[in-house]
């Protein structure tokens, strides 16, 4: 079942109008997603491989979790909902930190029109990586990579080394940034 997703203005604002997935990828209309970036208190970042069956970017490394906000929810309820589906873990509000919402605009081959804002979110991963359990129709597979590995990653975008979106350089090293920070807060 194609979900129904809240269209918003370019610059994030909501405009009242609701509209199907397909339709907002094939018109190109301004929405919300919620991304959630879960790390380890030792140091690693939990990556998600996309399906080969996703339409953007299949088989791609990348963000931990992530997901549209269906028409009339939140963004943290998108990232309670998503994470439960696409990895199996429960988790409350109360561990989402959010760290910024994000402009990602950008045209496939395909013709999906993809403009977004990521609303992200960091997490610290407290249950065991070998009780996650990637949804199949979204997660090939997932992976933690230690923050020195993440770093090679991003200095490697483009690389044919299959991980992150090539044009998101900046919001993946604040992403690192901001969850090296916590942790040395902690």
């Amino acid at each position: 079942m194609e979900e129904y997703i809240d269209i918003v203005t370019h610059t994030g604002k909501p405009t009242g109008k609701s509209e199907l997935k397909s339709v907002i990828h094939q018109k190109g209309y301004y929405h919300h997603t919620s991304h959630i970036w879960f790390y380890t208190n030792d140091g690693n970042i939990l990556l998600s491989q996309r399906s080969a069956k996703k339409a953007i970017c299949p088989l791609m490394w990348d963000v931990s979790v992530a997901g549209h906000i269906d028409a009339g929810e939140t963004a943290k309820q998108a990232a309670i909902r998503e994470t439960k589906e696409e990895i199996g873990l429960s988790i409350s509000e109360n561990v989402l930190q959010e760290i910024g919402i994000f402009e990602c605009f950008k045209t496939y081959e395909n013709g999906i029109i993809d403009n977004e804002f990521h609303n992200t979110f960091i997490a610290e991963l407290t249950t065991p990586f070998s009780e996650l359990i990637p949804q199949e129709e979204e997660v090939e597979a997932l992976k933690l990579v230690s923050f020195d590995d993440f770093k090679v990653l991003i200095i490697n975008i483009g690389n044919n080394n299959n991980h992150f979106v090539p044009s998101n350089k900046s919001y993946y090293e604040f992403v690192l940034n901001t969850i090296y920070k916590k942790l040395l807060t902690e």
